[in-house]
């Protein structure tokens, strides 16, 4: 398993990411429990879920219960107010067993929290770190320029947003935008949203980009197997491989 740098968080962190929040679509806690400890033992250190998905999010915290202080967890709220994010980190920390995440993110869209502000969000978030109940935080969002600007603002530790193969030339550039900044990329929606089928094109592709750290929704072993394959035996990246790369981009785009 490689691994890598999660920008300024200094986490290190393998590049095969866990996303848990399709874990409520296995065949129940012990099917959850024995996909998240073959990707465990497969070199899988870093396990991302949701406050907003919280059945997946029970599902992980007790299948990591006896290695979680083996393993880097993130989780992630989608509240509005200073108050709310509290609310949702206590549940949170209840839910997967421990007194600390390893990474906070909050979901945005079209609102980025900054220091002073009268929502007191930016400051919730510090004082939570300061406090030891979070260890690093960061932004989701889907928004192009709420992404951006949380990157340029410095104020963030890691951003997630959705990139793959079909991604523009502008999601291209904030990836490596965020290398400049040294803020941690997490790659979201890896396979499109689902549009694409090639787990080998859409590995190597995200591969070329040392920075990124794809999140792979998992449900079940077939699928992480296939996705623990590909890490370990990637494509080699040829004339033949790039001319695949342009004929999606080109049919999708």
């Amino acid at each position: 398993m490689e691994y890598i740098r999660l920008g300024k968080t200094d986490l290190m962190v393998s590049r095969l990411a866990f996303g848990a929040m399709r874990l409520t679509e296995s065949a129940g806690a012990d099917a959850v429990a024995a996909v998240v400890r073959k990707a465990y033992d497969s070199g899988v250190n870093f396990f991302d879920t949701s406050r907003r998905t919280p059945e997946s999010e029970k599902l992980l915290g007790d299948a990591l219960y006896d290695i979680r202080r083996n393993v880097f967890l993130s989780t992630a709220t989608d509240a509005k107010t200073s108050s709310e994010i509290r609310q949702d980190l206590e549940a949170s920390l209840m839910t997967l067993h421990c007194d600390k995440v390893d990474l906070y993110q909050l979901e945005t869209e079209k609102f980025l929290p900054e220091p002073g502000g009268a929502d007191k969000i930016y400051s919730t978030l510090q004082e939570l770190k300061n406090q030891g109940k979070i260890g690093h935080f960061g932004i989701v969002t889907t928004n192009f320029e709420t992404a951006k600007k949380a990157v340029e603002s410095d104020l963030y530790e890691t951003l997630q947003f959705p990139f793959s193969v079909l991604s523009s030339e502008a999601t291209i550039e904030l990836v490596h935008l965020c290398e400049e900044h040294d803020v941690g990329f997490v790659a979201m929606q890896p396979l499109g949203g689902g549009l694409l089928e090639s787990i080998p094109l859409a590995m190597g592709f995200l591969g070329q980009y040392e920075n990124a750290v794809p999140i792979w929704g998992i449900q079940n072993l077939e699928e992480l197997n296939q996705i623990i394959y590909f890490q370990q035996h990637p494509p080699v990246i040829d004339e033949k491989f790039n001319e695949d790369v342009e004929e999606v981009r080109n049919f999708f785009n």
